[in-house]
């Protein structure tokens, strides 16, 4: 009894400060504090049981979810829904409700699903990444109500590259580190979603100290993609090329941590722990320059010449790239 009153009484005080920090700048028609935090709801998903990101990511995944439309339409990231073939909604209210795939998009990292009817919560209406400073004041919420509000700090907006071939071209980044991130909301002290939640890091200052924090999807990613997503759930134009390849900046070198099976690359002969030193006789010695010169070849499908070492020898491997979507089993309603 003695712990659920401590747990109690430190919800409300994280409610509190949550609803003090939207206070000191919110307009007065600015949404309140709890239809914020009830817009943001758990999501299950079920993955296909071929798909190609069970090994890494498992065939049932949880996390966040964000309403943000009155038909029950839900912005989530991306990997927690990527080869889904079902989906459920969990308000904070305890209803349940299953929930369609709609659309995934790898560049931004960002999923969309719809709950099979509306939710009846008021979904949180989009701000601009964009007017949001490093030093700002920013509330994270995931599933679980007020309980689950953590007050932050955006402690940087930078370039953010990730092993799995993927660039964004500014990320915000949040600290202290909220303990639920995946798809969590990024509010700004106006009650505006301005980010979705990706991952934890150990250094979101970008600098040499440590800081923990969290990396998030900027809403403004979002925006230009919309209306391809809701319509033909994918991004229309021209794939980029896709290796398949998960490399690491080590002491100065792009060092393959893994291959993705049945990739580009595993067809190829790349192994972990080879080093990629150069596409076409180009150097490259971190990941934003290797990917800005991969997708420079060309779209999907042109043969990307990578020079790799393995073992103190240097080869040229020439890769018949793909379009990643293509090698994802997305067996979904899309």
């Amino acid at each position: 009894m003695r712990a659920l009153q401590i747990l109690s009484i430190a919800a409300l005080a994280v409610f509190s400060a949550a609803s003090a920090a939207l206070a000191q700048t919110a307009p007065p028609q600015a949404t309140p504090a709890q239809d914020l935090f009830s817009a943001v709801v758990r999501i299950k998903t079920f993955i296909n049981p071929d798909g190609r990101s069970v090994g890494n990511l498992g065939r049932e995944r949880e996390g966040s979810g964000i309403l943000i439309d009155e038909s029950g339409l839900i912005l989530t990231i991306g990997y927690l829904m990527v080869e889904a073939h079902a989906a459920e909604v969990l308000t904070n209210a305890g209803r349940t409700v299953p929930a369609n795939v709609v659309g995934y998009d790898h560049d931004t990292g960002l999923g969309l699903l719809r709950s099979i009817e509306p939710l009846k919560i008021k979904p949180l209406t989009f701000g601009r990444s964009a007017d949001v400073k490093e030093s700002d004041r920013a509330l994270v919420a995931s599933f679980g109500g007020a309980g689950m509000v953590v007050p932050v700090n955006v402690v940087a907006k930078r370039e953010f590259a990730g092993s799995w071939e993927y660039l964004l071209t500014e990320a915000i980044f949040t600290s202290p580190p909220h303990p639920a991130w995946s798809g969590a909301a990024l509010i700004s002290r106006e009650g505006k979603l301005v980010g979705v939640g990706s991952l934890i890091v150990g250094n979101a200052g970008g600098g040499s100290a440590a800081l923990p924090g969290n990396m998030f999807v900027p809403i403004d990613a979002l925006l230009p993609i919309l209306g391809d997503l809701l319509a033909d759930g994918k991004v229309s134009g021209e794939p980029k090329p896709w290796l398949g390849v998960n490399a690491n900046e080590v002491g100065g070198q792009l060092q393959v941590g893994r291959v993705t099976p049945e990739s580009p690359a595993e067809k190829s002969g790349i192994k972990r722990g080879d080093i990629i030193v150069g596409i076409g006789g180009e150097a490259t010695k971190t990941l934003p320059e290797f990917y800005r010169k991969l997708w420079s070849r060309g779209t999907a499908g042109v043969v990307v010449p990578l020079d790799v070492q393995s073992r103190s020898e240097t080869r040229r491997l020439d890769i018949p790239s793909a379009n990643r979507l293509d090698h994802l089993k997305l067996r979904s309603t899309f």
